[in-house]
């Protein structure tokens, strides 16, 4: 569901942030890693602080699926949705890096009035609690649509420094792209990251870093950031092991027969082995 004009010039994006006690959506192979040919099938988890189940969603539930290298992009929803289960064995074949965005369809929540209230507070979307105040609905129940965009990116083989899937933007609502290839990177470098939503940059987003070590670590570290006016933010990869960046954004309806609310989410997932020598 898309903000009229009229929204977005006297309130412009409401409120972008991380949810605190609400469930990220993120894809995590079971590899970051892997030779080239290889395949694997793609795990798409729900849950908090990077850690887990795997999504009961069905096929139907998937807007999208694609497959992004440096110089293909393949569709795969068709493959992925021809049976009620998502299937998501994938491929990949090429060396290099390997994108792989995956979009939900809009689901429905309501809440009664005091509840949405405390989610808002918890999940920090400040202007969204404003506007209701203004609007005198504190009482009222909360009616939101929210979506889920997820991405995650993976090399096969070797590394290619002057490959930039890692930037290639996949068209989803609301996005996080890097602008440095983090398997690329050594110990301790900067990786500046951008949100974009509807395809420009979005700021004071707050975003999440996540970080674990070993598969089998149990503690996952998090750093909170807010995109500056350009949309981006910059951290360390500090260690190795696995990374999730989180944000999600809330926007008011203009048509509120359904919703009153518009949540868009998105996660990006990646590897990091600190490199030598590049």
């Amino acid at each position: 569901m898309r903000l009229s004009h009229k929204f977005l010039i006297i309130l412009p994006l409401l409120a972008c942030s991380v949810a605190g006690l609400a469930s990220e959506l993120w894809l995590l192979p079971p590899r970051f890693f892997v030779l080239a040919g290889n395949q694997q099938n793609l795990h798409v988890f729900v849950g908090e602080d990077f850690t887990g189940e795997r999504w009961a969603g069905k096929s139907a539930r998937l807007t999208s699926l694609h497959h992004y290298t440096a110089t293909d992009s393949v569709d795969l929803t068709a493959a992925a949705t021809s049976a009620d289960t998502l299937q998501t064995a994938i491929t990949f074949q090429k060396p290099g890096l390997h994108l792989l965005a995956l979009t939900t369809t809009n689901s429905f929540v309501e809440l009664a009035g005091d509840k949405f209230t405390s989610y808002l507070q918890e999940t920090g979307l400040d202007n969204a609690l404003t506007l209701r105040r203004q609007r005198g609905e504190t009482t009222k129940p909360g009616r939101e649509l929210y979506q889920r965009c997820a991405k995650t990116l993976l090399v096969a083989g070797p590394i290619i420094t002057y490959d930039s899937t890692f930037a290639r933007p996949s068209g989803q609502a609301l996005e996080l792209i890097p602008e440095q290839n983090p398997y690329a990177l050594k110990a301790g470098a900067a990786l500046t990251v951008r949100v974009l939503y509807e395809g420009k940059p979005l700021p004071r987003a707050l975003v999440h870093v996540w970080q674990r070590g070993a598969p089998n670590q149990t503690i996952t570290r998090r750093t909170k950031l807010y995109t500056n006016q350009n949309g981006r933010v910059l951290f360390h990869l500090s260690a190795p092991g696995s990374y999730m960046l989180s944000t999600v954004c809330m926007a008011p309806t203009t048509d509120r027969k359904t919703a009153d609310w518009q949540s868009t989410w998105a996660t990006l997932t990646f590897g990091f082995a600190p490199q030598k020598g590049l």
